[in-house]
């Protein structure tokens, strides 16, 4: 246990987010990495020792103002960047994790990717191919509009939906095990009250079991975007963007049958916020054997007491690092550092 304390802007969540970015490798305030380096400096570096099953992991990140970033993972370049996510589980639980209930979807597209990655490498891989194709054929639509050639965009159609397949698979398997572990959590957190449920929303798809016995294969989601895209390729010419696919796909969550972004109130968005990120650090702790690193950044302030115990009473065993602006706030043992002027003591 390692509580990190100082002022406002001293740089404790600075520490966090450079031990969640050697994880996942992205800023779990969606950052960009140009944004990670210093105010006058061109590039940053952040390394960590990682300790697991008798074995030593060390991560390195060269983040640049301009250029492509460089990642080592024991001195080498990995083949997949998500082998590192996949190699050291992290769970951070930040003040505006009440955004994932709130606002759009694309935060939570973001927490079953990022969760998905620290699970399996291949699902990392599998959101990195369709990033790439989406990126491609976005740029073939910017610069070529109503003339795009519809050879070329064929191509990168049947690329982005083999991808998309893999994708939505990966998700709806996740949401499926998130499952019992998020209504477990929400009892707990939430104080028993309400069943709590996932849905997930994907147009071009049509309907989108969670995980049924028979739910359709990576292959029939395929088919199923390439038609799709066919039959928007005249709007997507007109936008000049991919109007279809994983990207703009719609996770969310009912309480009692209730759409929780909509319906809740700020108290059961809280607890359902909170209770995403414990069912995910249960998760990754069943899957790789351990407890994740655990990241609590200034959450005691934003928290009242019954949800910060019922919180402490899910997660125990593991290391976690805590922020507070003041050492009082936090009722738990643990070693202190100062943070003061971007340095810990």
């Amino acid at each position: 246990m390692n509580v990190l304390v100082g002022a406002n802007g001293s740089g404790k969540t600075n520490v966090l987010e450079a031990i969640g970015y050697l994880s996942t490798l992205r800023s779990f305030r969606h950052t960009p990495d140009g944004a990670l380096v210093r105010e006058g400096a061109s590039e940053a570096i952040a390394r960590g020792g990682f300790g697991r099953d008798a074995r030593d992991l060390r991560v390195e990140v060269q983040l640049r103002v301009e250029g492509r970033r460089t990642v080592l993972l024991n001195g080498k370049r990995p083949k997949r960047h998500s082998d590192v996510a996949a190699a050291v589980p992290v769970v951070g639980f930040l003040p505006d994790d009440l955004d994932l209930v709130k606002r759009g979807p694309a935060l939570r597209r973001d927490y079953l990717d990022d969760l998905g990655a620290q699970l399996s490498p291949t699902v990392g891989a599998d959101r990195a191919e369709y990033d790439r194709a989406l990126r491609q054929r976005n740029a073939l639509l910017r610069r070529e509009g109503r003339a795009t050639d519809p050879l070329t965009l064929e191509a990168w159609d049947r690329r982005l939906a083999d991808a998309a397949g893999k994708v939505l698979v990966n998700r709806l398997a996740l949401l499926g095990r998130l499952v019992p572990r998020l209504e477990s959590a929400y009892r707990k957190v939430g104080h028993g009250g309400g069943s709590l449920q996932p849905t997930y929303g994907a147009a071009w798809a049509g309907a989108s079991p969670i995980m049924e016995d028979k739910a359709p294969t990576s292959g029939e989601y395929a088919e199923a975007l390439a038609a799709a895209l066919v039959g928007c390729r005249a709007r997507d010419m007109e936008q000049r963007t991919t109007t279809a696919g994983p990207h703009r796909d719609e996770p969310g969550f009912l309480l009692d049958g209730m759409p929780v972004r909509s319906q809740a109130s700020q108290g059961e968005q809280r607890s359902v916020a909170l209770s995403l990120r414990v069912a995910a650090y249960r998760l990754l702790e069943a899957h790789h054997g351990i407890p994740p690193i655990l990241l609590l950044d200034d959450v005691f302030s934003e928290l009242d007491l019954s949800r910060v115990s019922g919180v402490m009473e899910l997660l125990p065993g593991g290391q976690v690092f805590v922020t507070s602006a003041r050492d009082d706030e936090v009722e738990i043992e643990g070693r202190r550092w100062t943070v003061e002027g971007g340095r810990v003591t």
